[in-house]
């Protein structure tokens, strides 16, 4: 009986480890987008647009919106994927192997189109505006605080 038990423990605690990471995963992408807010006041507030170039952010801005939330949803649904992979199997299965690589695609590719947001609302500013705005970036990028 002990096999068993050992056998059940261990696809237990592997199912708990890999809804951990998962989880952990989708906690740090998202403790990383809440940067983009303060980002997004300083160029609102800070960098004074003019109202055109307002205008014309407020427009890159709403194209950004529908992609990032449509990436989001593609997040969420590799995340459901991957908790019912989990319940079913309660080991590293293929189906468990397909649902994080479809999460960690997602990621990756709403974090190509954050850079590109960005870089193209930076092509809006005057070349003062970009100074500040690039110091604004780099801090969020590599600000460790949660």
């Amino acid at each position: 009986m002990k096999p068993l038990r050992n056998l059940v423990l261990t696809v237990v605690l592997s199912a708990l480890a890999a809804s951990a990471g998962a989880w952990g995963v989708v906690h740090v992408v998202m403790s990383r987008a809440q940067p983009a807010t303060a980002f997004h006041q300083m160029l609102h507030k800070e960098l004074h647009l003019t109202a055109e170039q307002d205008r014309r952010i407020e427009g890159l801005e709403q194209v950004y919106a529908v992609r990032r939330r449509s990436l989001e949803a593609q997040m969420r649904a590799a995340n459901a994927d991957l908790a019912q992979a989990l319940q079913q199997a309660h080991a590293y299965t293929p189906a468990v192997q397909q649902a994080v690589d479809r999460s960690h695609a997602a990621m990756a590719e709403l974090q190509k189109e954050t850079i590109l947001h960005v870089l193209a609302m930076r092509q809006v500013l005057t070349p003062d505006q970009a100074v500040r705005f690039d110091a604004t970036m780099a801090k969020a990028l590599t600000d460790e605080t949660p």
